[in-house]
Parts: structure tokens; sequence; C-alpha cells
């Protein structure tokens, strides 16, 4: 099963993408964000960013992957 998980994006070359959140980075795939840029929160699903988030809406889900990891141990 695959997840997707919101990421900031933090690098861009092109349609290939560096971002990070909660410690990670992970490369990204933006061929589907119209004009992405350095800055931008993105939905991550297996490699492609495929929506772009409010930072509102990343915070939020950032927060609730947060008390997933502490549930987890």
């Amino acid at each position: 099963m695959c997840l997707a998980v919101p990421l900031r994006l933090v690098e861009i070359n092109g349609n290939d993408a560096v971002g990070e959140a909660l410690g990670m980075r992970r490369g990204v795939r933006v061929d589907f964000i119209p004009e992405p840029k350095v800055g931008d929160y993105v939905m991550v699903h297996a490699g492609f960013a495929i929506e772009r988030l409010t930072e509102t809406q990343a915070e939020e889900d950032l927060e609730t992957w947060e008390e997933l990891q502490d549930a987890l141990g």
C-alpha cells in the first residue's frame, strides 16, 4: 500500500526536485505541477507530486503524520 505524503520543495531542476518534511528528504518528480517553485508544498505519491497544497493543508497533514509516528513508537 502506498500513501501520499506532503513535502516542501527545497530544490528544483527541470522536472526533478527534492522535497523534505519531518526530517526526511526525497527525490520528487514535478511533471504534474504547473510552474513548481522552491517553497511550494506538494502531495507526493509514488515519487510524483500530484497536487499543490496550501501551507495550512500541509501543516495539518504533517501533524497527522507526526501523531501516527508517535503512536507507532
